[in-house]
C-alpha cells in the first residue's frame, strides 16, 4: 500500500533563454506515493496559485508516455530514476521520506529555454522536415502481400518508430548530441523498401540539418541508450552512418 511522503523540492526558475536561472526550494508534505510526478507539480502550483505566486512552468500533454513532452531531468536523469518510462509515467513512490528532488529542464544549446523548465525543441521538428517524404504510389490499393517485408525487419522498424522525440537523448548526452534521435527516424524507413527511394537524400540531409541547428557529436559513451524512455538501441547509430555512407559515395 502506497504512503505518504513529505520532500524537498528544487526546481529551475529561469524567464528566459538569456535570462539568469535561479533554484526554488518549497517543502512538499504528505503527498501520495501513488500520485504521479506530473500531478506533484500540479500540486505544487497549486499552492503557489494560492499564494498569490507565479506558477512553475513545465511541459506535458498527452500524460499517457506517447507525447513525449515531459522533458524535465530529475535527480541527474532525463525523465527521472524509472528506465523505460517518461516523466509522466514517474510515480512518487520511487523516492523516499525526506529526499531532496531536484527538477531542471533538458541542458543543450539546441533547446533553449522558453521557461523554467519548458525547453523549446522545434529542433526536431525540423530535423524531420528535413526528412522530406516518402514515394507513395496513389491510385488503386495493393494487395496486402504485395510487398514483402521480413517479420524480423518489420519489427525492428516498428521498434525504432517508437522514438517519441522527447530529447531524453540530447539531453543524456555530454556533447548533447541527437544521433539517437535522428538514426531512430532514418532507420524505421531504412529498413522498408517504401523508404529506400529517398533514402540517400534522407541520410544526408537530416545530419546535415542537425549539425546546422548545433547539436554535438556521438562519442558512443551510450548515456543515450541508457535514458530513452523508449529503449531505442545505439544499433541505429551504426545504421544511420552506414546509410550516410552509402550516400556519400554514391555522390
Amino acid at each position: 500500500m502506497d504512503t505518504n511522503i513529505s520532500f524537498t523540492l528544487k526546481v529551475w526558475r529561469q524567464n528566459g533563454p538569456q535570462a539568469k536561472g535561479h533554484f526554488d526550494t518549497f517543502e512538499m508534505k504528505d503527498i501520495p506515493g501513488d500520485t504521479s510526478f506530473l500531478e506533484m507539480l500540479d500540486i505544487l502550483n497549486e499552492q503557489l496559485i494560492e499564494a498569490g505566486k507565479e506558477p512553475f512552468v513545465f511541459d506535458h500533454d498527452c500524460r499517457e508516455g506517447i507525447c513525449g513532452m515531459c522533458s524535465l531531468y530529475i535527480n541527474g536523469h532525463p525523465h527521472g530514476p524509472a528506465q523505460g518510462a517518461t516523466t509522466c509515467q514517474l510515480y512518487m513512490r520511487r523516492f523516499h521520506d525526506g529526499d531532496v528532488i531536484t527538477v531542471e529542464p533538458w541542458r543543450s544549446a539546441a533547446f533553449p529555454v522558453i521557461k523554467d523548465c519548458m525547453v523549446d525543441r522545434s529542433a526536431f521538428d525540423k530535423i524531420i522536415a528535413a526528412g522530406g517524404y516518402t514515394s507513395v504510389r496513389t491510385g488503386q490499393a495493393q494487395d496486402a502481400n504485395a510487398i514483402l517485408i521480413p517479420k524480423e525487419a518489420a519489427d525492428e522498424a516498428m521498434d525504432c518508430a517508437t522514438c517519441i522525440g522527447c530529447g531524453a537523448c540530447v539531453a543524456a548526452c555530454k556533447n548533447g548530441s541527437a544521433m539517437l534521435f535522428v538514426s531512430s527516424k532514418v532507420s524505421q524507413l531504412a529498413l522498408l523498401p517504401q523508404g529506400r527511394p529517398e533514402a540517400a537524400r534522407r541520410a544526408k540531409a537530416m545530419v546535415a540539418k542537425m549539425e546546422e541547428l548545433g547539436f554535438g557529436n556521438c562519442t558512443n559513451t551510450r548515456a543515450c541508450e541508457a535514458e530513452c524512455p523508449k529503449n531505442e538501441s545505439i544499433a541505429n547509430i551504426a545504421r544511420l552512418n552506414r546509410e550516410f555512407i552509402k550516400a556519400k559515395l554514391a555522390d
